[in-house]
């Protein structure tokens, strides 16, 4: 085990190959498109199954489906941040049970311990083995979801200071036993959450994407045959490191390093710079973490494998030209990081917005290739995905309740055009609730949900613009909301402009009004207003040279007032 503050370098992909055999192209692509039809199905056996909004409207989770080796084969467009962790989750998951010669057809393993998923305990992972013929082990299925409270000091927080506060923890248990419900373990879990109907329905959900994931995974073994499925997969890999290194090969040798900063950690209130530097060599590049600041007290500190995650992210939704992702895109990559740190904390550390960090990693890791390549990254976005949490007990039943969910952002303006509004790349299949399924589950009326003029970065491509979004409750209600980059505006390029940042205010019945961007357990009174602003995307270009009909248009549609477009573009009004 590496020591504490000594530098460690990750492969974020497995490299070799697993067999000599080649498959013909045609037959590879069959089985990649079959593979990646197989996690589609997974998907949809969760939707059509789960029981809570955060599952089956938001999309909060992630399925994928695994080798024997633990690599990746295919994926659901879901949640990618959560994507690039299931691999630490499965090998972590089965070594804590005992290994892979401890495992049988039928068994479903439960895991949640931070610095093995990269998570918070929330986000739960059902894991199950793939056997052919009942015999031989050839893969993994495996879900993360998150669940909507599993025991921790309040069902979201930002406010931790080590890992025992954040949630219950299952250390790679049986949660089946050759098919088997172990009802030990089903009971740890009803005793321990504040919403058990919920959380029972959303296991479930899962197990039965898992089990979907498992007959579609031997259903395309048994087509092919082991043996061309093998080198089919191996064939895949090979390609998809290749598309990654040919678009690294245009980018110049050199150290690269992108800047950040965290608004706070969320115990104390001091700012939290930090650095990340891109080393490109040929067509091999390294992400270096090692000079970030330590691992800190509050929660937003980000576990290994969701800092390889983020990683993985980035680099991918640069280089990977539209395909799902799969274990040969990431063979290109290596990833630096220094145990103990803020992206590499150890336990007992705090790690409940773990993902907050990771956000900004790829921002900071775009602003890092605009320094060698400026037109190959859009301008920031929003920056963060500005999560509120609320829960309760209704009025007139006393029945407990929560709900959550994240919130788009404006995307930053790039080379190609202006940005749109959408959730941050590392959440980009995720959507957030509809105002109509809000206002039938929750205590609460929306009372606005519009674009949000004056959001935009100026630039020749302006930014895209972020949402107003007001909610007013019917029924006394706690909060908890993670709205990061509230402090600094998102960034344009080559001349663009900095656009509005984030931020999120707590209106009370009497006018009193709270800056609560970050905070956790805020009493939301009966007849308090929630009003949350994300923020918007920098510009790209100098604002000049924005052609004037765009200018009027921007301001027809709303996206900006005309005193705002006066101000950033004077020529269109000369």
């Amino acid at each position: 085990m590496a020591k504490r503050h000594e530098p460690v370098v990750h492969n974020a992909g497995m490299f070799g190959r697993m067999t000599e055999t080649k498959a013909d192209p045609i037959t590879t692509e069959v089985i990649r498109h079959a593979l990646n039809s197989a996690a589609n199905q997974m998907k949809r056996a969760l939707i059509r199954t789960s029981f809570s909004p955060i599952i089956y409207e938001v999309l909060d989770f992630a399925v994928a489906i695994y080798d024997k080796e633990v690599r990746l084969l295919s994926q659901a467009p879901s949640l990618p941040m959560f994507m690039g962790t299931l691999s630490f989750c499965i090998n972590e998951a089965v070594k804590a049970n005992g290994g892979p010669e401890t495992l049988n057809p039928g068994d479903a393993l439960i895991y949640n311990w931070p610095f093995g998923t990269g998570s918070h305990p929330q986000d739960m992972v059902i894991i199950m083995p793939v056997f052919l013929n009942d015999e031989e082990l050839i893969g993994y299925t495996a879900i993360k979801g998150h669940w909507l409270d599993i025991g921790a000091k309040d069902p979201y927080c930002t406010d931790t200071t080590d890992v025992f506060q954040e949630g219950v923890i299952f250390p790679g248990v049986k949660i089946y036993k050759e098919g088997v419900l172990n009802e030990d373990i089903f009971r740890m879990i009803m005793a321990n959450t504040r919403v058990p109907q919920m959380v029972r329905g959303d296991l479930d959900a899962q197990i039965t994407g898992c089990r979907v994931g498992v007959k579609s995974l031997l259903e395309v073994v048994e087509r092919f045959g082991l043996e061309t499925y093998r080198a089919a997969v191996d064939d895949m890999f090979d390609h998809g490191e290749r598309i990654v290194r040919s678009y690294f090969e245009k980018i110049p040798d050199g150290r690269y390093v992108g800047k950040g900063e965290m608004d706070n950690n969320g115990v104390t209130k001091d700012r939290i710079p930090f650095e990340i530097a891109l080393e490109v060599k040929g067509s091999d590049v390294v992400l270096d973490f090692s000079g970030v600041p330590d691992e800190q007290v509050g929660p937003t500190n980000s576990p290994l494998p969701t800092t390889i995650s983020a990683s993985r992210v980035a680099i991918t939704m640069l280089a990977g030209y539209g395909e799902a992702p799969h274990e040969g895109h990431f063979r290109a990559l290596k990833v630096i990081t220094r145990p103990g740190s803020m992206f590499d904390p150890l336990p007992p550390a705090p790690s409940f917005i773990y993902g907050w960090p990771g956000l900004q990693a790829i921002e900071v890791i775009y602003n890092a290739v605009a320094n060698a390549l400026p037109k190959a990254v859009p301008a920031q976005s929003g920056g963060c995905i500005c999560s509120v949490v609320a829960w309760g007990q209704r009025e007139e039943t006393r029945e407990p309740w929560a709900d959550g969910t994240p919130l788009p952002t404006g995307q930053g303006a790039w080379d190609g055009g202006d940005g749109g509004t959408m959730l941050h790349i590392a959440e980009s299949a995720t959507r957030f609730t509809p105002a109509e399924v809000w206002e039938q589950r929750n205590p609460w009326i929306v009372e606005q949900l519009a674009l949000a003029s004056d959001s935009v970065g100026p630039g020749k491509c302006r930014g895209g613009p972020g949402l107003n979004l007001d909610i007013r409750m019917t029924e006394d209600t706690l909060i908890t909301t993670v709205f990061e980059r509230s402090l600094n505006a998102p960034w344009g390029l080559l001349g663009g402009k900095e656009a509005r940042p984030n931020n999120c205010y707590a209106q009370m019945p009497d006018g009193e009004v709270h800056s609560i961007a970050k905070s956790t357990h805020f009493h939301m009174p009966k007849d308090s207003v929630l009003q949350m602003k994300t923020g918007g995307g920098g510009g790209y270009g100098d604002p000049s040279e924005r052609p004037i009909a765009s200018v009027q248009r921007d301001v027809e549609d709303g996206y900006m007032t005309e005193a705002y477009a006066r101000k950033h573009y004077p020529h269109a009004f000369a």
